[in-house]
């Protein structure tokens, strides 16, 4: 493989990412790394659910992106609809805040390198 052909392609659905915007409200700067460590805690070993991370902002350390990646869109449609879905990811939701009108996006993986 030359260095500007991207990685094979892998059989099944492309993976999918979920972006979470949040910030910190004034006068709790670890309200929302503290709400993502529960989250993740309690997600572990979720079918499907192949990581995350908690992105901070550079220059500005009360904005937040929480990424999740997901084995397929199936697999998160799943995870969503099922009866635990609001009540683990509830510390986070007062803190979301996105430009728009969704505090969130679903994306799938066109390429990667």
């Amino acid at each position: 493989m030359s260095d500007s052909q991207p990685f094979p392609a892998t059989s099944g659905p492309p993976r999918i990412r979920v972006l979470i915007h949040a910030a910190a409200p004034d006068g709790e700067p670890d309200a929302v790394t503290a709400a993502y460590h529960r989250i993740s805690t309690d997600l572990a070993g979720t079918p499907g659910l192949l990581g995350n991370e908690l992105l901070r902002l550079t220059g500005d350390p009360e904005i937040f992106v929480v990424m999740s990646e997901w084995e397929s869109l199936d697999a998160f449609r799943l995870w969503e609809s099922g009866a635990g879905h609001r009540g683990v990811t509830a510390p986070l939701r007062r803190y979301q805040r996105a430009p728009g009108s969704r505090p969130f996006g679903v994306y799938e993986v066109a390429a990667a390198y």
